[in-house]
């Protein structure tokens, strides 16, 4: 049976434009532009927009979400840019991952509930390698101050779901920090992310356990 949660995303996903639009975002591409392509995994990843643009540049790519909508959307565009994606639906614990898989694991806008949004990323944690990176963009939790002017600006609007430096911290506090920061950006990501907003920006390197860097 669906919950609320997955109902939103299927009736989303399930309108014939592409929520986010077909285009990936610009920092995962900044970011995939300075890595040689290897074995990387996307997060709640809807409509596959990131997953497919990547898949393109010579990358495995993984991809998961609670959305059977999105699958479907994901492996159209897929079939449409003529890439290959592995792409499951379901919960994460039950997505048979395996211990070290990835290379690179991208977090895009991916605001899991309030409630397990860091078990998520702790859990995510041990699917990458060691020394394998973390991409992450998404909502600070000052965006509530834009999504106060701007109604049709997307993003959750519980400040619970959004995020903070030191929450980004202290869920991958086993990581190099390559880059952090909060920083208003102008979002052009088809009709629900369009206009300003705020976003934590993070690029993290896994440690070896017991490492001193």
């Amino acid at each position: 049976m669906k919950n609320a949660w997955t109902e939103k995303w299927d009736q989303r996903y399930a309108e014939e434009e592409f929520a986010y639009g077909e285009q990936p975002n610009n920092f995962l591409q900044q970011q995939l532009s300075l890595l040689k392509p290897g074995k990387i995994l996307f997060p709640a990843e809807g409509e596959g927009r990131n997953a497919v643009f990547t898949a393109g540049l010579g990358w495995a790519v993984s991809a998961f979400d609670i959305s059977i909508e999105g699958q479907k959307k994901a492996l159209k565009l897929a079939e449409k840019k003529q890439v290959a994606i592995d792409y499951r639906v379901g919960e994460l614990q039950d997505l048979n991952y395996t211990e070290g898989q990835f290379d690179v694991i991208a977090l895009i806008y991916a605001h899991f509930p309030a409630n397990i949004k860091s078990l998520v990323h702790q859990t995510l944690d041990k699917y990458l390698n060691t020394r394998g990176l973390i991409i992450f963009e998404a909502f600070s939790k000052s965006h509530l101050d834009y999504l106060a002017k701007d109604k049709k600006m997307g993003g959750p609007r519980d400040i619970e779901s959004l995020f903070s430096l030191e929450e980004i911290k202290a869920d991958f506090n086993n990581y190099e920090i390559l880059e952090l920061l909060e920083t208003e950006i102008h979002l052009n990501e088809g009709t629900y992310h369009s206009g300003q907003g705020s976003v934590i920006r993070f690029v993290g390197r896994k440690k070896l356990v017991g490492a001193i860097v």
